[in-house]
């Protein structure tokens, strides 16, 4: 992906305030590349050394964590519950309620 699609993904994250989440897809196609939600996954699970962006703001089309039952998931639900977000029993996060920017579903 060119430089400019990391810019982008990352300035939009930098706007995801606490206690709301917004997904990989979302993310791409408000940084103009629809349908590049993997990229967007791959940019935040290896930013550079000394690049902190709020990475636990972002979730799976689907409201869950990536990785789900892993340490990174628990540590992900652990920071957005600490931001007052909150997962239903089947550990989901109503995006509708969430989501950034504005109502997601």
């Amino acid at each position: 992906m060119p430089p400019e699609f990391a810019r982008r993904v990352l300035a939009l994250l930098a706007e995801v305030p606490p206690g709301r989440v917004t997904t990989y897809g979302t993310l791409a196609e408000l940084a103009g590349y629809p349908r590049h939600s993997r990229h967007v996954g791959h940019l935040l699970g290896n930013l550079p050394e000394g690049v902190t962006a709020p990475w636990h703001r972002v979730l799976g089309a689907g409201g869950r964590p990536s990785r789900p039952g892993s340490h990174h998931a628990d540590w992900q639900r652990l920071l957005l519950e600490e931001e007052g977000v909150e997962f239903n029993a089947s550990g989901k996060v109503d995006l509708r309620i969430f989501g950034w920017p504005g109502q997601m579903v």
